[in-house]
């Protein structure tokens, strides 16, 4: 039997066994590379892949395997850059011990998790798969796979759903207590300590709360670390505290708008601790991930049938890539047509309803955004000019040519670049762009105002 048959019989057998939460995330993009010397060589798309099969799927794959095989295989993950050197190699891989440790010392807390935040509900794409996947890992086997995981990334970017996800996954499938805190929560605990009265007894029961509220759990998750460089004190507190949930094989679990090495005013112990586990960024989503978040977003909103794809488009192009914005302006439009009582939204409609949100410069930062400044700038004419319908030949060229350079050097889309322009259909975006192309084998003047702002867009 072939190697892909026999894959995609374990496969589908492994699909009935996991939720569809872990198949998608560690199974879906495995391939069965070879079966030699009762040896199974699988090939897995990331190194994070490697550590999370061995220790959480191993005896599942070989179980599955054996059924379509009659074998009992070794198994050995491989990415496909590894492909060679492993099959001569031959690694070895330890095994590793995932008894839960249950503590039953009783302690009322809050876990402060928000349920909407889950795996199920965040949006992944090129600039945050490894985080999630690296996220998912850690809630599967808490204090086994990466402590700490450190995870970073501007504002914005789904650092805190993910820490949620961890949480409420955990919580869900295991008795563990999960902890999660702001670093501002936890520098306004440390100071209380010391506003306790002494004399009462009120300070030695705090301290004992202190202490049972933040080591006497199995998962710490502090949001923000960064504004804990602030509070010197704290920061001896938060080392002490750090030592004595990873020496017992706690999950300890942190965010930052910055990766440890930029966290210059936190003590140098403390940074190192940090890169003791797993160090992950999220980076700002590309277009189409801005799309997917906006669609999950009107789904949830349950209006899907009113809003057009172009809409989802014009959003996702002219909002910058926070999610919280981009669902922030979703909200707005919807909110809008509710008010004004439209019975559908179309482009024209969401200009309207965003034309503060845009007027504001969110999009300020995008690709399409800079060339339309280029070009603006060269031809002595407004943005929104050249987002605007006018047709006058001193408005309507420069953007025909803001067209042009977004499809070439930037390579977007028709439809993105329509959208982009404010809502243009692609088969104007078509014609600008040909019309362009054919104007510069005509006109040396032309070509060479073309090459000069490409070099200025490049260059930017």
């Amino acid at each position: 039997m072939k190697t892909d048959i026999i894959w995609s019989n374990v496969l589908n057998n492994i699909k009935n066994e996991v939720n569809s939460l872990t198949f998608d995330t560690w199974f879906k993009e495995t391939k069965l590379y070879s079966l030699k010397n009762n040896n199974a060589y699988i090939i897995v798309p990331m190194p994070l892949h490697k550590r999370l099969l061995k220790v959480s799927y191993n005896e599942l794959i070989v179980e599955k395997l054996h059924e379509e095989t009659d074998t009992y295989y070794e198994l050995i993950f491989l990415l496909n850059e590894e492909i060679e050197d492993d099959m001569k190699s031959n690694n070895n891989y330890e095994h590793t011990d995932l008894s839960t440790n249950d503590n039953n010392n009783e302690f009322s807390y809050e876990s402060n998790l928000n349920e909407k935040y889950t795996f199920e509900n965040f949006v992944v794409g090129n600039s945050n798969k490894f985080a999630q996947a690296a996220s998912l890992s850690v809630a599967e086997n808490p204090g086994k796979m990466y402590n700490p995981l450190f995870i970073y990334g501007e504002s914005g970017l789904g650092k805190t759903h993910l820490m949620h996800a961890i949480g409420n996954y955990i919580i869900k499938n295991s008795n563990k207590r999960v902890l999660y805190v702001t670093s501002d929560q936890f520098i306004q605990d440390f100071i209380n300590i010391n506003k306790k009265d002494d004399t009462t007894g009120n300070n030695i029961n705090y301290i004992d709360y202190f202490k049972n509220k933040y080591r006497n759990i199995d998962i710490l998750m502090i949001d923000d670390i960064q504004f804990l460089g602030r509070a010197s004190q704290t920061q001896q507190e938060f080392f002490q505290t750090f030592n004595s949930l990873y020496n017992d094989s706690k999950q300890i679990v942190i965010s930052s708008d910055r990766s440890p090495q930029d966290l210059k005013l936190l003590e140098m112990r403390l940074r190192t601790r940090f890169c003791w586990g797993l160090t992950v960024n999220i980076f700002p989503p590309d277009f189409n991930l801005r799309v997917e978040i906006l669609k999950k977003k009107i789904i949830g909103e349950s209006i899907v049938n009113v809003i057009d794809d172009d809409v989802v488009e014009y959003i996702a192009s002219n909002i910058g890539p926070d999610v919280r914005q981009l669902e922030g302006a979703i909200t707005r439009v919807i909110a809008y047509s509710t008010i004004m009582g439209a019975a559908k939204i179309d482009v024209n409609f969401a200009i309207e309803a965003l034309k503060d949100f845009i007027s504001k410069g969110m999009n300020g930062n995008s690709d399409s955004a800079r060339v339309m400044r280029i070009v603006s700038e060269h031809f002595q004419i407004s943005v929104e000019d050249i987002k605007s319908k006018k047709r006058n030949a001193n408005i309507a060229f420069p953007r025909q040519i803001a067209m042009y350079l977004c499809r070439n050097v930037l390579d977007e889309s028709l439809k993105k670049i329509g959208s982009d322009f404010g809502g243009k259909d692609h088969t104007t975006v078509m014609h600008s762009v040909s019309k362009i192309e054919k104007a510069i084998n005509e006109n040396l003047e032309l070509k060479n105002t073309i090459e000069k702002l490409k070099k200025d867009i490049i260059n930017v």
